[in-house]
């Protein structure tokens, strides 16, 4: 009996620390979910407020999106404004400067030559007195003693050929001559500017085969003769005179320079720019890629002998192209992405003008950037070939005075 006693009062025992135990283990689960709960409604409190923080923020972009746009239109009309009045400005400027002529150099005058060298007064009397101090001057000095103020006008011509290319004319005749492209071995010669303005592209011109091919529009033609650069087989540079006449080479002369050297940064296919003025054949050109100025060559038309050579100072960086008038070099300069051409540096080989006494000569805008300029002393005009089209210069010449 009493083993069952016993029996019965542990089993007792036992289920009364069972039920302690499973009811502190509710109380902690029932805890532990309170808590679950507690958090996750924070949690749906937070991105209840989040949501409505992010529908605000919405709206106020949207706003703002909305202010930018109209901005933006505003913006742009006004840009739009802007570019339609300076090109306005632009045309009125180009019409300007064809109805006037800008002073060429300093406040009180040019400069040629000192006075004591030549022991000429200066005349404050009648134009005749005047006149005849400057017949004076001519019979002492070179003829060609002008330096350009300005550019009268501009006549675009026609568009033929590639973006690349060279025409002229010889001061000593009527013929033009067209060099389309960058090297060949053919150029075509007209009888005149009228016969080129007439003719669609070159039919109607003669076609010169020369014997060698000529490299980059930097070719001249002088007297009768041209004169064009070719690369030799040792990619050495050549300055070659054919007669237009004969059909044949009458010399050669290497010249030492670079072949990869270009002589203007946005014109890299020009290794070398041969110009004609009234003075003679003139050569411009670079020693080697890390020569940072243009040189300049005097050469002898006849025998293509280097007579001089000079450092114009004037950078090849952001040149185009450079022609020479009276024996002063003027540079033009651009961007690389075309605008506006300007002569912003010159150099004078009589050292009767420098650079800094020479107006900034723009170019009226037209199509791209200049292939090549070459001038006529003659007719006072430049040749130049902008993005295929053929455009003559009309300039404007003053001359050197005396200070």
């Amino acid at each position: 009996m009493k083993p069952v006693f016993l029996l019965l009062v542990s089993t007792c025992w036992t289920l009364t620390g069972a039920q302690y135990y499973y009811q502190g283990l509710m109380d902690y689960l029932d805890n532990r979910l309170l808590a679950i709960e507690d958090h996750m409604q924070l949690w749906h409190d937070q991105s209840r407020r989040y949501h409505t923080e992010l529908l605000d923020f919405k709206k106020i972009t949207a706003e703002a999106m909305d202010g930018l746009r109209n901005d933006h239109g505003t913006i742009l009309e006004d840009l739009t404004g802007a570019g339609v009045r300076v090109d306005r400005v632009e045309r009125e400027m180009d019409f300007v400067e064809t109805q006037t002529s800008p002073r060429a150099c300093v406040n009180k005058a040019d400069k040629v030559v000192e006075q004591e060298a030549w022991g000429l007064q200066e005349s404050r009397g009648e134009e005749e007195e005047e006149g005849e101090d400057w017949e004076e001057l001519q019979s002492r000095v070179s003829d060609c003693v002008e330096i350009i103020s300005g550019i009268r006008s501009v006549k675009i011509l026609k568009r033929v050929g590639s973006p690349n290319g060279m025409w002229t004319r010889d001061p000593r005749s009527s013929k033009v001559y067209v060099f389309n492209g960058t090297s060949g071995d053919t150029i075509h010669q007209f009888d005149s500017v009228r016969d080129f303005s007439r003719s669609p592209d070159a039919i109607g011109s003669r076609q010169i085969r020369l014997p060698s091919d000529w490299t980059s529009p930097g070719s001249a033609v002088y007297n009768g003769y041209l004169y064009y650069v070719e690369q030799g087989e040792d990619m050495d540079v050549q300055v070659v005179k054919y007669d237009l006449m004969s059909g044949s080479v009458t010399d050669i002369a290497m010249f030492p320079v670079e072949s990869q050297a270009s002589v203007y940064s946005l014109n890299p296919e020009i290794v070398a720019d041969l110009a004609a003025d009234d003075e003679g054949l003139w050569l411009l050109y670079a020693m080697s890629d890390s020569e940072p100025n243009i040189n300049l060559a005097k050469m002898d038309p006849t025998t293509l002998d280097i007579e001089q050579i000079w450092d114009t100072r004037c950078p090849r960086e952001n040149a185009e192209a450079a022609f020479v008038v009276c024996g002063t070099v003027y540079v033009v300069y651009n961007t690389r992405l075309a605008s506006r051409s300007r002569i912003q540096c010159l150099f004078d080989v009589n050292d009767m003008v420098v650079s800094e006494e020479a107006p900034l000569i723009y170019f009226p805008r037209r199509y791209g950037a200049h292939a090549s300029l070459k001038y006529n002393p003659e007719e006072k005009q430049l040749y130049g070939w902008d993005d295929g089209y053929q455009i003559i210069y009309r300039l404007t010449m003053k001359r050197k005075l005396l200070v």
